[in-house]
């Protein structure tokens, strides 16, 4: 596991141990206990704690599960929805044509 913190931008860290330590108080706050978590998640108690503090190394599907047990699961499909991706969007409105040609229409050529 080192070696993969070692190799993670700081940034990306940052976000696992927020996203886990968030996992950690939403449990906390509906008092399951670390046993009943790791039951309903079909994992060990060991993996719930590495996903509670962030452990890169845990697999998505996983956090997903966990997040599912939670009630938190549909925000997972949200993360990358393209209505939240204010750069791509940008990118494409960039490229978008400045005007638009009827279909069928033709231009007149002089080869008559």
């Amino acid at each position: 596991m080192e070696n993969v913190l070692k190799t993670l931008p700081v940034g990306v860290r940052k976000n696992l141990r927020k996203l886990g330590g968030d996992l950690r108080d939403a449990r906390l706050r509906r008092r399951i206990s670390t046993t009943v978590m790791a039951q309903r998640a079909l994992i060990s108690r060991t993996t719930l704690v590495k996903v509670e503090k962030g452990d890169p190394t845990v697999s998505l599907g996983i956090y997903a599960t966990v997040l599912f047990v939670l009630g938190l699961g549909e925000r997972l499909a949200d993360l990358a929805d393209v209505s939240h991706d204010r750069v791509g969007l940008q990118l494409e409105e960039e490229h978008l044509p400045k005007r638009i040609r009827q279909p069928g229409r033709r231009r007149k050529t002089e080869s008559a």
